[in-house]
């Protein structure tokens, strides 16, 4: 009885914080209008909200087609997006004024990473590339070379010395910072790689795939170690939680499951969306889950109960994505509209 009371508490309390959480959508909004002299598409919008209250602070309009992800920077002062409009560009967060443009890409950008020391960005794209940049000048750095499809994903090791990608391909690679060679080429997965993580030590992988499975892989050998089922459809993203213990994948399944590392086991399975689930992130106290959904809704997942502690339904579309600052004050999102005319099928 008293335990209930002790969660009942815990609850209350996180669901007041979030009331004090900068909520910032990036809302890939593309509005086309049919007229005699063809399709007019506007702008992509970011907008910043207050959380519970959904009050417009800010807006910038600057992407020009749809936004693939965002992510701070170290400090939580920058965000970085990437967007199908082939730019990658950093944001200030107190002011939303945009800081730097990176372009460089051909094609599509579907990620883009601060590195641990805030200089570097790195970015992935449909273009089969991976590229460096850096923060202050904008420049490229260095192009990594080797996928023979688009490159869904990439991200830092922890030391900063080798980067993880996955792609359409259905390889896993691994690259050196320093020299820009493949280290290591990683196959198993049946169908599209949808997502890539190290482990806090490096010293494994994690991949989520079209073939309904998550990998874990060693990085050493370059062996999958273990292989985890029970997701019913694509799993979109797997992540580790702060202590590498677990892992939470989401899917378009509609569910986000928690893994036990060392087992391989499913160990909770989080139902309250309606359709899929496109990401899934832990708080760093690792005792909150953040998804997001083509249903049109964040929700805040107790991990300790399985329980929804807050579900922000102020959406116009799919969240396709989000992620937490830092300090865990701020959630950044961002979601997809897109507006038709006269019956036209526009995609």
């Amino acid at each position: 009885m008293n335990e209930n009371k002790q969660d009942q508490a815990q609850q209350s309390n996180t669901t007041n914080l979030t009331k004090k959480v900068i909520h910032i959508i990036l809302e890939s909004w593309v509005r086309s209008l049919y007229i005699n002299f063809g399709w007019i598409d506007d702008f992509n919008i970011i907008i910043a909200r207050y959380a519970k209250y959904i009050q417009q602070i800010k807006a910038i309009k600057e992407h020009s087609d749809i936004v693939a992800s965002v992510n701070f920077s170290p400090d939580g002062t920058k965000i970085v997006s990437s967007s199908f409009d082939k730019t990658i560009r950093i944001w200030d967060v107190e002011s939303g004024k945009e800081l730097q443009k990176m372009k460089g890409h051909s094609n599509n950008i579907n990620a883009a990473h601060f590195s641990a020391d805030g200089n570097t960005i790195l970015s992935c794209s449909d273009d089969h590339t991976i590229r460096l940049w850096d923060v202050t000048s904008g420049a490229e750095l260095k192009k990594f070379e080797g996928h023979l499809f688009a490159v869904s994903r990439a991200q830092f090791s922890p030391a900063g010395d080798m980067i993880v990608s996955g792609s359409w391909d259905n390889t896993i690679r691994l690259w050196d910072v320093s020299s820009g060679k493949e280290l290591k080429k990683m196959q198993g997965h049946s169908d599209l790689i949808h997502y890539v993580q190290f482990s806090s030590d490096g010293l494994t992988v994690i991949s989520a795939s079209t073939d309904k499975t998550i990998g874990i892989w060693d990085v050493k050998s370059g062996e999958r170690i273990n292989e985890l089922r029970g997701h019913l459809d694509a799993v979109l993203k797997a992540k580790f939680s702060p202590n590498g213990r677990h892992i939470v994948s989401c899917s378009r399944d509609t569910t986000i499951r928690l893994w036990n590392v060392e087992s391989g086991k499913e160990v909770k399975k989080l139902e309250g969306h309606s359709l899929g689930v496109i990401d899934v992130k832990y708080a760093l106290d690792g005792e909150t889950i953040v998804s997001s959904s083509r249903d049109k809704t964040l929700i805040l997942w107790s991990v300790k109960s399985g329980q929804v502690i807050q579900k922000l339904e102020e959406h116009s579309n799919w969240v396709t994505g989000m992620d937490i600052s830092p300090d865990g004050n701020t959630i950044v999102s961002f979601l997809v509209i897109k507006q038709y005319c006269y019956g036209d099928n526009f995609e």
